[in-house]
């Protein structure tokens, strides 16, 4: 089976204004990356938009209402201080989520292995009500609950390594049966959640990394926490809210990893899937705000998920 990447034009119209470190460029670098050669075996898909009952099945049917309310027909609208939408930013939000429910159908009806989604906007600090952190819709969220709704998916990991730690889908999620979150982020940190007090055994993992955490720091909380709680867990479909903002050169925290720390973590969850649930694996960008660490990061990432 083939690994596939999800992605839509629509994304790089999601328009944040001038100087927002979220932009289009973001995504136009990782697009450039993985138009090389050694991505030919990439199957690209056109992402889907997701209907406002599959996002509801995550998020408050009124706050989605809001949401799509509040598109402006020209200009920028702020829903805080961090979160900008302009004319496309709601098509783009709905193809984001679709992306997810999209990728979900294709590895558990094995049309693909694994899946990559390059969307925008992100999506784990989207909360069930509240939008937040560049985050309209929470798209990992959207896309779990799908697998439990329509595939009868009983258990669902979600392996968050982006810098910042993922409050939304602790907020939505961290309380269901059949799912567990688990995230590595620099701790204390935008948005102020993510300690370990707040663990839930055999549900939701936090595991905080202070500034200046380096290579070895994760790989050793990675493989004695993440990995074993997956072991435990036994997921019958994992799925990686992939921030590429770890990286020593990102402008917006300090932690010292590098692009070949990606590709090992990915390296990791591959063998964790294949051990686990068949190899089915559906992953989506998050942060990374440096476009050159964050292209290179993201190749790394992706050629983790191609490997056989």
């Amino acid at each position: 089976m083939s690994t596939w990447l999800i992605t839509h034009p629509v994304f790089m119209e999601h328009d944040t204004g001038p100087d927002h470190p979220e932009c289009a460029d973001r995504l136009r670098a990782i697009l450039d990356r993985l138009a090389g050669d050694e991505f030919a075996g990439l199957e690209h898909h056109e992402a889907e938009p997701a209907s406002t009952d599959e996002i509801a099945r995550v998020h408050d049917s009124g706050y989605i209402e809001r949401v799509l309310a509040a598109i402006p027909q020209s200009g920028y609208r702020s829903l805080d201080a961090d979160t900008i939408i302009s004319p496309r930013s709601g098509e783009a939000a709905l193809r984001a989520a679709g992306a997810l429910r999209q990728a979900v159908d294709a590895v558990m009806t094995d049309q693909a292995r694994r899946v990559f989604c390059a969307v925008r906007p992100p999506g784990h600090h989207a909360e069930w009500n509240h939008a937040m952190g560049f985050c309209l819709f929470n798209n990992i969220a959207v896309g779990a609950a799908h697998a439990r709704a329509v595939h009868n998916v009983q258990r669902v990991a979600i392996i968050d390594f982006d810098v910042h730690h993922g409050n939304g889908t602790q907020h939505i999620l961290a309380g269901r049966r059949g799912y567990l979150y688990c995230s590595t982020h620099q701790y204390p940190l935008f948005p102020g959640s993510g300690s370990r007090p707040e663990n839930v055994s055999g549900a939701l993992l936090n595991v905080p990394l202070l500034p200046g955490s380096n290579s070895d720091d994760f790989r050793e909380h990675f493989n004695n926490e993440i990995t074993r709680e997956l072991m435990r867990f036994e997921p019958e479909l994992i799925m990686i809210s992939a921030g590429f903002d770890a990286h020593r050169n990102d402008p917006l925290a300090q932690l010292e990893l590098t692009e070949q720390d990606y590709a090992w973590a990915t390296e990791e969850l591959v063998s964790a899937a294949d051990y686990l649930c068949g190899g089915r694996i559906v992953s989506t960008l998050e942060g990374g705000y440096n476009l050159r660490a964050l292209a290179e990061s993201t190749a790394a990432h992706v050629r983790g998920l191609m490997a056989a």
